[in-house]
């Protein structure tokens, strides 16, 4: 087929490369402007671009979509259709009705449970033991539009990272599948009725609560990592906490209850496993506390 691809985050990567190996014609990339990073605050140009440019793709970078010009210049690619990952702009109704067979979307849930921004986030948070992909053909609600294919996956202890990374792969298979055949995946419209809001992770949400139980508490850490980070914050240090295991153990929530970092929640215990102060490089605990001797009794905010 001859089509648009649009994505901009390392999700997105392992589809393009899937679906330019399939031998398919990617005619454009469409991805999210360079955008300020690191300390220099150079532009960087995002995943996709780099991959795009790597596969001698054409890449176009529009800041928005909802202008005649850019809806003109996207009909004119004449695509057969539009593959969507984690794209990051809102399609208008002209850009979802030109390429011939419609826009196709790799959402990171199994819908539909998780509709919006931050479905792996919350699947983790929520304690979901399974989360998934579903190519989905997109209409102009949120993630309301028939599904084609849906792949499940375990969550087990996974963080959101290690997830992104799997359902990047799984999602770029999943597509190549039903490209090969659209015949063999007939539509199916999702229950509104079972449907969950996914909203975008608020930098807020990652202060600890330590008077929550430690397997909300885990979860939530597992959830915010690596980014935006579940924190606490040590004698006026802020410390993200990266990866916990649950431990038998009560006190006052948030007591440090010995020298080995167990610190009490609302109902259990939880031990760092991978914490990082602010400026300086993720670490282990026991590197952790070489640095920065936590002694029990402490209490943390």
């Amino acid at each position: 087929m001859r089509i648009i691809f649009m994505g901009t985050p390392e999700f997105a990567v392992p589809a393009l490369t899937a679906l330019h190996d399939a031998g398919h014609e990617i005619a454009c990339v469409y991805t999210q402007p360079p955008r300020p990073a690191g300390r220099g605050k150079k532009l960087m140009p995002s995943p996709v671009q780099v991959e795009a440019e790597r596969l001698g793709v054409p890449v176009r970078s529009p800041v928005s979509l909802r202008n005649p010009q850019a809806q003109a210049e996207f009909a004119a690619l004449g695509a057969d259709i539009a593959v969507v990952a984690a794209y990051g702009l809102i399609l208008p109704q002209a850009v979802l009705d030109a390429p011939a067979r419609g826009c196709l979307n790799i959402h990171a849930s199994l819908l539909p449970r998780w509709r919006g921004a931050a479905p792996i986030h919350r699947a983790v948070m929520a304690g979901d033991t399974e989360t998934g992909v579903t190519i989905m053909q997109m209409e102009a609600g949120l993630d309301t539009g028939p599904m084609l294919h849906k792949v499940a996956v375990p969550v087990h202890r996974k963080t959101t990272g290690e997830l992104f990374v799997e359902l990047g792969a799984v999602g770029a298979a999943a597509m190549v599948a039903v490209l090969a055949d659209l015949s063999a995946f007939p539509p199916q419209v999702q229950d509104d009725a079972a449907a969950i809001y996914a909203p975008k992770i608020d930098k807020a949400e990652g202060k600890i609560d330590w008077s929550q139980d430690a397997a909300v508490i885990e979860r939530l850490v597992r959830g915010l990592a690596p980014f935006p980070g579940a924190w606490f914050e040590l004698e006026g240090e802020r410390v993200k906490l990266l990866l916990a295991e649950m431990v038998e153990g009560s006190g006052a929530p948030g007591s440090v209850l010995d020298d080995d970092f167990t610190i009490a929640c609302g109902h259990g215990a939880i031990r760092p496993l991978r914490l990082q102060r602010a400026g300086k490089p993720a670490m282990e605990r026991s590197e952790f506390l070489r640095g920065r001797a936590v002694k029990a009794g402490t209490t943390l905010a």
